[in-house]
């Protein structure tokens, strides 16, 4: 048994309506959700630091202006050098792991050419071993060297 919230819309100097909507049953905080009132419905919503600026005229001689300018044209060159700073620090960084890469995988190739000889030598003295080992109960007493005693 559940009420309907209640819907309340406003618009403000802008052009945008906000609803605010109030629950009657739950104890949470609605935020307002803001909603174009243009008749095509599907304008974008205009962020505050850009209301102001769409009507008002730009003095391109202007002291002002030169120094956004000229403040704007640092921040560009800067953001630019430090994006292809970035990028020659990766190509450098690729580099390197290719070389670790090519370095590691010569190493692994020198590492399994070594356990296969040593894997053959092993088998090649365990296979000896087997073929000089006697049969259980069938050793020899005769042993020059225990006969004088």
């Amino acid at each position: 048994m559940s009420k309907t919230p209640q819907q309340n819309a406003a618009t403000d100097a802008n052009g945008v309506s906000v609803i605010h909507t109030q629950a009657h049953t739950s104890g949470l905080q609605q935020v307002p959700q803001l909603v174009p009132v243009s008749p095509g419905g599907g304008g974008k919503a205009v962020p505050p630091s850009k209301q102001g600026k769409k009507n008002s005229f730009v003095d391109r001689n202007s002291d002002e202006y030169r120094q956004r300018r000229e403040r704007n044209n640092m921040a560009v060159k800067k953001s630019r050098l430090k994006s292809k700073q970035k990028a020659q620090d990766t190509l450098q960084r690729v580099n390197q792991l290719k070389e670790e890469n090519e370095r590691l995988e010569a190493k692994i190739k020198l590492l399994t050419k070594e356990l296969s000889v040593l894997k053959d030598l092993f088998l090649e003295h365990a296979h000896n071993l087997a073929d000089n080992v006697q049969p259980v109960g069938t050793e020899t007493t005769t042993n020059p060297e225990n006969n004088g005693q």
